[in-house]
């Protein structure tokens, strides 16, 4: 039988939950996810947890932030003036919201406080931070 190694187009199913027990994400009722071993397509410790897998096989994978989305990065977190943002945009707090970079860029923030002047917008991904948990199975090697 053939294991998964680097450079294979694999397919999955997986759930993934934070340290608390919840979902943040699933593949559950969809397609499983396609993606090639090794190309960096998804979070470094998902990917190599897939090598040495066979068709079939099921595992759990605890994933340290470092080796998922990363640290906080307070640089990523920005306060703004209140009275630029247009009145018609919401601003409690967890909204996200998408603006442009100098380049032309969308990036995606989230609104993480507001007072009477400012309103903080943090650009970091949602999960940064944050240890995680997959359970995966192995459904396809292409």
């Amino acid at each position: 039988m053939a294991e998964v190694k680097s450079g294979d187009t694999v397919h999955i199913h997986y759930t993934g939950t934070l340290t608390d027990g919840s979902t943040f994400d699933s593949s559950q009722g969809r397609d499983p996810l396609e993606f090639v071993v090794g190309s960096g397509q998804i979070i470094p410790g998902l990917d190599t947890a897939l090598p040495g897998m066979n068709v079939g096989d099921k595992k759990t994978v605890n994933i340290d932030s470092a080796e998922a989305y990363g640290p906080v990065n307070p640089e990523m977190r920005q306060a703004v003036p209140r009275e630029g943002i247009p009145a018609e945009i919401p601003l409690e707090i967890g909204t996200q919201l998408q603006m442009q970079t100098p380049d032309g860029q969308a990036l995606p923030v989230t609104v993480v406080e507001v007072d009477d002047a400012t309103v903080t917008l943090d650009a970091n991904h949602p999960l940064a931070g944050k240890d995680l948990q997959f359970d995966i199975e192995l459904v396809k090697i292409a």
